[in-house]
């Protein structure tokens, strides 16, 4: 018997009939093929969250982000006006990439008043535009103005900055759509205390996707996690959502949890007890504008019991906001069909104390312990897969994100194909 109400359907999967609730294949993530479509169909014409512009505060100040899904490197640079501007990480004389240090494939990031190819010295503004040509009296008929960094689309939501590689796509505010309207206003600017992970995974992009877009899991993998009793408690009680939502190819799930404090004490552990933080996040939300009342599209059915909001905004951007009053945000920035980039940022309050900072950092180590549960199983999920002996998959109601995100997926590879005839 259900917990939580479900849709008059019966089930949240068949409240969207189009996702079907026949077995899976897992094909669109053991193909090399089909990969080759995506870097086309996806990762060259979406628009890709890129950073934040906290990450450029001021003029001149830059960073760069690798697309290997792209075939590109970009740099992300606030100009003199202020602007918030991307270019292909590429000098226009002989190719060479413009912006790095020691190693050509590490993200770098700093301040200048111009850039500059250490190849052979040509500088461009923070417009782009070519100001130095070294010995420009030995080139023919050569012409500095059209000699410009390569620009790319850029645009900015909530202070997120986001880049895209088709000119002809839609703006960002209409890709988006209504769960990043609902999301206006959230103090995502006053989260500036930042912790970030990184970790290459030997598994398909959208396969941890997968594991973050279904909570049917978190008893039994995470279940370490928690004291013993309250585990035994979570696997007899497994886990239902509270709410699931899909606009295009966007999607959110709303889950209960994260009370701060927790109704038993005991429940949680000993650190956590002392520290009033963990899992869920320090216990104490901050006092920031935006979080009382919130932003209306958080906590979407208005549960008493509700603990967070986890957004998949399409392809590669996942965004996690807590009751507690912090959010994190996941990318999975794929490298070849079964290998990726996995990055996971905590966004909270600047702490005004150490009893502050302590309680973020508890719940920043198990955050990345949790992550790395799901890491290393991802990566037997793929061993497995590329054998093929098993080739359809029974997927339940609480895991309907996963039918969504492989069929917008495979949607827009269909889409891109069929287009080029």
């Amino acid at each position: 018997m259900a917990h939580f109400p479900k849709p008059a359907e019966g089930s949240w999967t068949e409240h969207f009939p189009y996702l079907g609730t026949e077995p899976m294949s897992f094909e669109d993530s053991i193909s090399p093929e089909h990969y080759e479509w995506e870097r086309e169909a996806i990762f060259r014409r979406t628009w890709l969250n890129v950073g934040r512009v906290e990450q450029a505060p001021k003029t001149g100040s830059f960073f760069t982000k690798e697309l290997h899904a792209a075939g590109t490197s970009v740099i992300i640079v606030r100009d003199a006006e202020g602007e918030i501007r991307a270019f292909h990480n590429i000098c226009r004389h002989r190719g060479n990439k413009l912006v790095w240090n020691d190693y050509p494939g590490e993200e770098v990031s700093g301040t200048a008043r111009q850039l500059t190819c250490k190849y052979h010295g040509w500088r461009y503004g923070l417009d782009g535009a070519c100001t130095f040509v070294q010995q420009e009296q030995e080139f023919f008929d050569l012409d500095k103005a059209n000699l410009s960094l390569k620009s790319v689309r850029c645009e900015v939501w909530e202070g997120f900055v986001f880049v895209n590689f088709d000119d002809d796509a839609a703006p960002l505010d209409e890709y988006l759509g209504r769960f990043a309207k609902g999301l206006s206003g959230y103090p995502f600017g006053e989260m500036t205390e930042v912790y970030k992970y990184r970790a290459d995974v030997g598994s398909n992009w959208k396969l941890y996707i997968d594991a973050f877009a279904e909570f049917y899991h978190a008893p039994i993998l995470h279940a370490k996690q928690y004291s013993d009793d309250e585990s035994q408690k979570l696997r007899g009680y497994g886990y239902e959502g509270l709410h699931y939502d899909l606009d295009g190819p966007h999607s959110v799930q709303s889950a209960w949890g994260g009370m701060a404090p927790p109704k038993d004490i005991n429940m949680v552990k000993p650190i956590e007890q002392v520290l009033r933080s963990g899992n869920f996040g320090p216990w104490d939300r901050p006092d920031l504008a935006g979080l009382n009342p919130l932003p209306e599209g958080v906590n979407p059915s208005r549960h008493r019991a509700w603990g967070l909001d986890s957004y998949v905004f399409f392809p590669n951007f996942m965004m996690v906001v807590w009751a507690p009053g912090w959010y994190l945000t996941y990318h999975y920035w794929p490298t070849s069909y079964n290998t990726h980039i996995f990055e996971g940022t905590c966004y909270f309050a600047p702490p005004e104390n150490a009893l502050q900072r302590l309680r973020q950092e508890l719940a920043v180590v198990t955050f990345k312990e949790f992550a790395l549960q799901d890491c290393n199983t991802l990566e037997a999920t793929q061993t497995m897969l590329e054998g093929r002996h098993v080739t359809e998959f029974p997927v339940c109601d609480q895991e309907m994100l996963i039918r969504h995100l492989h069929r917008s997926a495979s949607d827009f590879v269909d889409a891109y194909r069929a287009k080029l005839g």
